[in-house]
This record gives C-alpha cells, structure tokens and sequence, in this order.
C-alpha cells in the first residue's frame, strides 16, 4: 500500500512540474495592422488609427506640353541671353589687349613727296617710349630692309628711284612691349635735303605706306 502511495506522489508531481513549465511561457498576440487612408486631395487632414497626415498640396501644379515655352524659372524681363553686352573687336590680337591701350591700330597713308633726285635717304626713330619696336621696309613690294630695331636716333637707308610713282611701304614687326608701334620718318633728297617728315602708329602687321614720285630734270 505505502508502494502504491509513493508511486502517486511521484506522478503527481511530475505532471504539476509540467503545467508549471507550460504556463511559464509568454503568450503572443497577433498584430493588427489597419488601412491607411488615402490622402484627401481638399487640403483637409486626413483621419485614421495609424498617423493623421496633412496634404501638403492643395493645389495641382498644371503643364502644358504643347506649348513652346511650358516651363520659365525666371520673369521674362530676368531673362538674359548669354553674351549679351559683350564686345570683340576681331581686329586686336593678344599683345594689344594685353600691353597697349586696347586699340587696333589699322595701315596708314602717309601722303605723298616728290623728288627729282636719283636716290632718297630713309631714316626713321622711335619718336615715343623706346620700347624694342621693329619695322620692314618695302620699295615697290621689294623689301629693301627686312629688320629695322627703331631707337631713340635716327637710322636708315638709302633706296633708288624709279621713273614715275614709287610706293614705300613700313610694316610693323611688333609693337615692342607697348602697343603700338610708334615712328618718326624722314626723307631726304639726294643733295641731303629733308623732303618729308612725319609719324606712324601702327599694330603689329600694319603698314604704312609713303608715295615717291621721281620728277624728270
């Protein structure tokens, strides 16, 4: 009887120690998730259990894809078209913008002289800011000197005459280190009597150009 007794105690506990474990463990509810409600296009705060959302949008922006222009970010009056105001003068290189004053400086007639000695005496001088100009000179498109250095004296050559009209052409090499070239020209007759004077500014590729014409004795 004590054995049977004993044997009844022993699976009575066992099986409370079961339920004990049992009722131990959490318990677990399923999560309801709601529908959000859709945004209300009037501007008014939408209503729901999940979030409460004001529309940022009342009103639809509208565009036009058939027009030219659907789009402006700027006022037409802002609107500037790219370059505007801006002025290139095709005729100045590099060195006038950058060490002259900014102006071109075209080819130039000197005028004319006459003369009914065989030869003529050339002499030119920077007449400014000696500042490393350099010329050629052309008699009759032949070139007669093909590197003057212009100084603060005079320097030259002598070139004989032809019958009738002789064309003296200066071309400036350079503008030295300050445009433009700039020159005082004198022209001598034979008997070593000035004829002409006068003066050239020019840029670098100009010309000044001088008419000799030879009289007949």
């Amino acid at each position: 009887m004590r054995k049977v007794n004993f044997l009844f105690i022993v699976l009575f506990s066992f099986f409370v120690a079961q339920v004990s474990a049992q009722t131990d463990l959490p318990t677990s509810k399923p999560l309801k998730i709601d529908k959000v409600n859709p945004v209300n296009s009037s501007g008014t705060p939408s209503s729901g259990s999940v979030l409460n959302m004001p529309n940022l949008i009342k009103e639809q922006p509208s565009l036009d894809m058939n027009s030219k222009n659907p789009v402006k970010m700027l006022p037409d009056e802002e609107l500037v078209q790219a370059g505007t105001g801006m002025k290139i003068d095709p005729k100045v290189g590099p060195g006038e913008r950058l060490n002259g004053s900014g102006q071109y400086f075209p080819d130039q007639y000197l005028g004319d002289v006459k003369s009914s000695g065989k030869f003529i005496g050339i002499v030119c001088r920077d007449h400014e800011y000696v500042d490393g100009d350099r010329v050629k000179i052309y008699m009759n498109d032949m070139v007669v000197e093909h590197n003057l250095l212009l100084t603060g004296a005079f320097k030259g050559i002598n070139v004989d005459l032809q019958d009738g009209f002789n064309r003296l052409d200066f071309e400036a090499l350079n503008h030295g280190s300050s445009a433009p070239n700039t020159a005082q020209v004198d022209v001598y007759n034979d008997k070593g009597e000035l004829i002409y004077s006068n003066k050239w500014l020019l840029s670098s590729g100009s010309k000044a150009t001088l008419i000799v014409t030879k009289e007949s004795m």
